[in-house]
């Protein structure tokens, strides 16, 4: 038997302690939980909004480089994408929200410098490269956004556990060993009170 569960004066102060704490832990829980929830819902938006240009801008892009393959032939578009420079512009850091590390991407682009010859070329070539760009800046965002919803999901997660653990476990125990004891030390001392009373009226009679 835990010697913490003895009806004592000492054990009730420290089952009121720990149900105060496990209260204040749940409080700290649910709010945790509620501002990480926001911050999700708030993601989420911005992942929809992302997708919906990019889905929009690949189309865009597509298209002008259908039109670029047409003017220009496959072969020679096939050739000038491989003098595009490898991206390296791209630097991953991380920020902390209510305890959670997630994503924070730096992102600088070069300017867009021709590295093809301009008068061999035409218009939908460049606007092909641009929306394309235009896409790979996106991407790069989503990423970051939708890194950051997973994790914090995760966390929300963990964190609910924790506070359906504390409600329905151990909060409800901290309450019972509180109800116990202090029941147990009341019983005490009406026997104690009974007792001394029974004592007190021998003492009387003997007098």
């Amino acid at each position: 038997m835990n010697p913490n569960t003895f009806p004592t004066k000492g054990n009730l102060i420290l089952a009121k302690n720990s149900l105060a704490l496990a209260t204040q832990g749940y409080g700290l829980m649910d709010k945790k939980r509620s501002i990480l929830l926001r911050e999700l819902m708030d993601l989420i938006d911005q992942a929809k909004d992302i997708q919906s240009e990019i889905d929009t801008t690949f189309t865009e892009a597509y298209k002008a480089l259908q039109k670029a393959n047409i003017e220009l032939g496959i072969n020679y578009v096939q050739e000038i994408s491989a003098s595009v420079p490898v991206e390296n512009g791209i630097r991953i850091k991380a920020r902390s929200i209510m305890g959670t590390e997630i994503p924070l991407v730096q992102y600088e682009p070069e300017p867009l410098n021709l590295t093809y010859a301009y008068y061999s070329t035409r218009e939908s070539l460049d606007e092909a490269r641009a929306k394309f760009q235009k896409v790979k800046e996106l991407t790069i965002k989503l990423s970051m956004v939708e890194n950051s919803a997973y994790r914090l999901a995760n966390n929300i997660k963990k964190t609910q556990k924790r506070a359906n653990a504390l409600k329905n476990i151990t909060i409800p125990m901290y309450e019972t060993l509180t109800k116990d004891i202090t029941n147990a030390l009341e019983e005490k001392d009406r026997e104690e009170f009974t007792r001394l009373k029974v004592i007190k009226r021998m003492k009387e009679k003997g007098a």
